[in-house]
């Protein structure tokens, strides 16, 4: 497929999502089947188009002065990929397959429209209705934190010290794929977006078949380090899902001690086992919930930690899921709510005295985060929240101290100031 071809078939896709209000990777998956023509590489190349649309999805469509896919897709193109009104021109030519020629409006919004006076929710590409809540958190940064949650995340790569002695030897067998040394994880290896949001084939590596290194954000590293689980301790994974800092954990504690990997959803746990065999992990008790069974009822009181990886609406994701943030609405902000109030009373029975409840989501929302633990303290006696200005430092990221956006219980990890997923973490002591 030429170029112009492919944005002519990323403006039908987006057309898609927008007459049937589906998620992008149905859309993009249907359309493979109805053109068997398009090869593996005009199918990424016109996914990376959509995705990219997305992210820029408000800020294009101000720009072009209207909200229809086709303006999208040319402001996408002026602001995400840096094409000059001339050059989208010249795809959009009309002959076969291209899109029609460009109207002299559309030039002209192209040369000269910019986006001085936009609001900051279109300026920073988010639902306008979450503003509010941005703005409790970021005040004046909430244009630049929002645009950088709008660009591409790169893919991280976490070494697994059950199988390597260090991050250099994983990194030396992985020249190819062009990683560098992720900046604040001292697990992480970093590869950059291409131009075209290709990513390496990793998970057929040799490398990552033998269980040297995992596909985590560093975030999410970071978010596991900060918890600080030892050797021959005794932990929960309450919300443990695919298993990703489950991994992490049992790493850390270099297979001694115990953890328990649950989740109230069974079908997500169905890829830890081989994860965790590839893994060479050996600490780890999967508990499948059965017909919503408390899987860990008989752990209650005796355990050192609990990670609660929070259900969450996953805005600190928005990097590679940007449809996610025009499908969220404010029902699923509530409904969360409640579920992550579940999760924490659940964690306070399974902490001993002296233990911590360690929790993590990945949104930037107040509610989410300082909220939920506000409205958890409230509710439970006996909890106080760690001082948080020192837990960079206790888990030996010191170069993560000056970078932390701290806010009333715990850390708020961002594309901006850390160049990671939103992550949010924070641990509460129950008294001994």
């Amino acid at each position: 497929m030429t170029p112009a071809a492919r944005i002519s078939a990323a403006i039908e896709v987006l057309a898609d999502i927008d007459a049937r209000r589906r998620p992008a990777a149905d859309a993009l998956k249907d359309w493979g089947l109805a053109h068997r023509f398009a090869g593996s590489k005009d199918r990424a190349a016109i996914a990376s188009l959509v995705y990219d649309a997305l992210r820029r999805k408000a800020s294009s469509a101000w720009i072009m002065g209207e909200n229809t896919p086709r303006a999208v897709v040319l402001g996408m193109l002026r602001l995400q990929r840096g094409l000059d009104a001339g050059a989208i021109a010249a795809l959009c030519s009309g002959e076969r397959f291209a899109p029609e020629p460009l109207s002299g409006e559309e030039r002209d919004r192209l040369a000269t429209a910019d986006l001085s006076g936009a609001p900051a929710h279109v300026a920073g590409d988010f639902p306008d209705w979450i503003e509010p809540s941005l703005q409790r958190l970021f005040g004046g940064d909430l244009v630049p934190e929002m645009q950088a949650l709008a660009t591409r995340a790169p893919l991280d790569l976490r070494v697994n010290t059950l199988k390597v002695s260090s991050r250099e030897e994983a990194h030396d067998a992985l020249p190819h794929l062009g990683a560098i040394e992720t900046p604040l994880s001292p697990l992480g290896l970093r590869i950059a977006p291409s131009e075209d949001g290709r990513g390496p084939a990793v998970q057929s590596e040799p490398e990552f078949l033998k269980g040297w290194i995992e596909i985590q954000d560093e975030g999410s590293q970071l978010a596991a380090l900060i918890s600080q689980v030892k050797p021959g301790e005794q932990v929960v994974d309450l919300c443990a899902g695919g298993g990703g800092k489950t991994l992490a954990l049992a790493a850390m504690m270099d297979n001694h001690g115990q953890i328990y990997a649950t989740d109230n959803d069974a079908r997500r746990l169905a890829p830890i086992h081989d994860r965790l065999s590839r893994a060479g992990v050996r600490n780890v008790q999967v508990r499948t919930p059965r017909a919503k069974a408390d899987a860990v009822s008989d752990l209650d009181g005796r355990m050192d930690c609990v990670l609660v990886d929070a259900p969450c609406t996953g805005i600190g994701t928005w990097r590679r899921n940007p449809d996610a943030k025009w499908r969220l609405r404010p029902g699923s902000l509530e409904t969360r709510r409640k579920e992550q109030a579940t999760v924490l009373d659940r964690a306070a029975r399974l902490v001993k005295p002296g233990g911590r409840i360690v929790y993590i989501t990945c949104s930037i929302l107040p509610e989410e985060n300082d909220d939920a633990l506000s409205a958890f303290l409230e509710r439970h006696d006996g909890f106080r929240p760690e001082p948080h200005d020192a837990l960079p430092g206790q888990a030996g990221l010191q170069s993560l101290t000056e970078k932390i956006r701290r806010t009333a219980y715990g850390l708020q990890l961002t594309p901006h100031r850390t160049g990671t997923d939103g992550f949010f973490v924070a641990i509460l002591r129950r008294e001994a």
